[in-house]
């Protein structure tokens, strides 16, 4: 009538879950010492009843059971401080019975001690450690049998590690898990044969289409968490012969549990193209970071608020975030503080291109460190309309750099592009002019006026808007066709997260007036990454090539003509001398009337003096 009226049976009562399970175990516990006893004596004996003292094997077996209770609670045995039939859990039963044990040997031994062998304490220990062992075990196999998912998906586990352990343990034990591990792989030939749960490891990484095809997997998960981008780009070149998807697991660093069959996810572009975040020195981020004034300009873009976020990580005194972008201040303040009402002094909205606003800016905040990430970056646009490219990448840069240098900025750290290297676009063309104006104000300020200015220059970055994943994402969820300029093109790529960790590492680390250049490792076939888009559609879309557009190059460097690749402190970072450029001569090579495209491409090609510095 109860249960009725709750709605739930006594069985599935919480409260009832609380005290019965601890209260099962004990009373299984105290049972097995209750037989312990008495047939340990009866075999000290040989067998035989006549000289056992029935009253004496009574009370030492009582004894025991009521030991058991109390050492038991005490080492938290009957608490449910431990998993179920865990290693943990079996470590407190030995110390609980080892305690009981101990107990009944000062009893046997006590002058008025019951007539018994002094043995009996011994042997009993051992047959009631081996049976409360073995009846845990034989729970814990019943449990995992009952809750097996037999239903479930069979997939093939890639990997035979502490993470693939515990993904095979969660979906062996979870009754509502969709998948079911029905064999192992992993790249130690020494770990064929080993089982884990029962799941046996069955060769090598390189044997998974053969496995797969014997188990008749529908689905292939890789269980390690710090692969190198080459290994799960070889499991994604397996998994794709196969026809079979492939599932990972997230970065280690984005784990704060163990991992369970709901961490499973899609391998996506991401896995393929980016790359474990480097090792760096954040003493040397904190050292001019921490407790000072920050101040990143395009707060609101997918690099400057990303910026943002990882240097709140070092606590500056203030972070200050510029941008002409109210909705994009809207998100990055959303992202770091977790509500947005756009009512922190530390919001700032204001365009690079307005000079005076940004001086006045800066006086009022007087940052120690700025971050300049402002800037124009569609390269077709600017190509079509050049005179946006100068009014914000280059003057607007100049803005910025002369506002800092009037209130003594000690780091600035200019945010350019790998097309800035022998550019023949406009985009190019403009950002390598910010990377010469900044090299001009280092060399001020190894003159004593100001702190030290460099740039940092990278290609394309997973996630960012505008990005190439980005339009065949789109492309993708509107049916297609995936389009691609060249079959041959090819891109460097980087995650957002390592890009930005670098580039704060690389002001920490730049010489004034240096262009410090990201290792982006090898560039990757843009096709190859279109291709993998238009498989996840059946049947798989179109790839149109549309061909090269004006200003684009087939293949991009991150060095320039006569640029040496030197890295003295990281092995990610490189550092390049670059000509200084003043303002003024940037004015003065811009002839009246000229288009800003002809202004800016002439101006590059009849003063950059890259060759006379290398």
């Amino acid at each position: 009538m109860i249960s009725r009226v709750i709605g739930t049976s006594t069985a599935d009562n919480p409260a009832f879950r609380r005290w019965a399970r601890p209260a099962y175990q004990y009373a299984v516990d105290a049972l097995i010492w209750a037989v312990a006893v008495p047939v340990t004596t009866w075999l000290r004996y040989d067998m035989r009843v006549e000289p056992i003292d029935t009253a004496g094997v009574i009370w030492t077996a009582a004894i025991a059971v009521v030991a058991q209770g109390v050492f038991g609670v005490l080492f938290g045995l009957y608490r449910r401080r431990w998993r179920y039939g865990s290693f943990d859990e079996l470590l407190g039963v030995a110390a609980t019975v080892v305690a009981v044990g101990a107990l009944l040997t000062v009893v046997v031994f006590a002058p008025t001690s019951p007539t018994l062998p002094r043995s009996v304490p011994l042997l009993s220990l051992a047959v009631a450690v081996t049976g409360a062992i073995t009846a845990r075990t034989v729970r814990r196999l019943y449990l995992t049998r009952k809750h097996h998912p037999h239903e479930a998906d069979p997939v093939v586990v890639v990997g035979a590690g502490q993470a693939a352990a515990e993904i095979v343990r969660s979906l062996l034990n979870t009754f509502d898990a969709p998948y079911r591990p029905v064999a192992l792989l992993d790249d130690d030939p020494l770990k064929t044969n080993m089982r884990i749960q029962g799941v046996k490891v069955h060769g090598v990484i390189e044997d998974l289409p053969e496995i797969a095809a014997r188990t008749g997997a529908v689905a292939i998960v890789m269980a390690i968490p710090s692969a190198e981008i080459d290994l799960v780009r070889l499991v994604d070149v397996l998994a794709r012969r196969t026809g079979l998807p492939l599932y990972v697991l997230p970065q280690v660093r984005d784990m704060f549990t163990v991992p369970t069959f709901s961490d499973i996810r899609p391998v996506s572009e991401a896995d393929l193209l980016g790359r474990e975040l480097a090792s760096i020195d954040t003493a040397a981020i904190a050292h001019y970071v921490t407790d000072r004034r920050v101040l990143v300009t395009g707060a609101g873009g997918s690099i400057g608020s990303e910026l943002c976020r990882q240097l709140a990580r070092f606590e500056p005194s203030a972070l200050i975030m510029l941008d002409r972008d109210e909705s994009g201040l809207h998100a990055t303040q959303l992202s770091i503080e977790g509500r947005a009402l756009l009512d922190s002094p530390n919001l700032v909205l204001a365009d690079i291109r307005d000079a005076a606003r940004i001086r006045e800016v800066f006086e009022e905040h007087r940052p120690h460190v700025v971050f300049h990430a402002a800037a124009l970056k569609h390269l077709p646009l600017l190509e079509r309309f050049p005179d946006e490219a100068w009014k914000s990448n280059v003057v607007g840069t100049q803005n910025v750099i002369a506002a800092a240098q009037a209130v003594g900025v000690d780091h600035f750290v200019n945010i350019s592009t790998d097309k800035a290297a022998d550019p023949v676009s406009v985009l190019g063309s403009s950002k390598r002019i910010t990377e010469r104006l900044t090299s001009y104000a280092g060399q001020d300020a190894g003159q004593g006026a100001g702190g030290r200015f460099v740039s940092v220059r990278f290609g394309n970055v997973l996630g960012s808007r505008g990005s190439v994943l980005t339009i065949f994402r789109q492309q993708l969820e509107h049916g297609g066709p995936i389009t691609v300029t060249d079959p041959e093109v090819t891109r460097y790529f980087m995650t957002v997260q390592e890009a930005v960790r670098l580039t704060v590492f690389a002001g920490a680390i730049g010489d004034s007036g240096d262009v410090l250049v990201l290792d982006m490792g090898q560039p990757v076939k843009i096709v190859d990454v279109a291709e993998r888009f238009a498989r996840q559609r059946t049947p798989a879309l179109e790839i149109v090539f549309t061909g090269l557009r004006e200003g684009e190059k087939l293949h991009e460097d991150l060095f320039g003509d006569g640029e040496v690749d030197v890295r003295p402190v990281h092995e990610l970072i490189s550092h390049v001398p670059v000509p200084p450029l003043a303002f003024d001569d940037v004015l003065a090579s811009r002839p009246p009337g000229a288009t800003a495209t002809a202004a800016l491409l002439s101006h590059i090609a009849q003063t950059d003096a890259r060759r006379e510095v290398a």
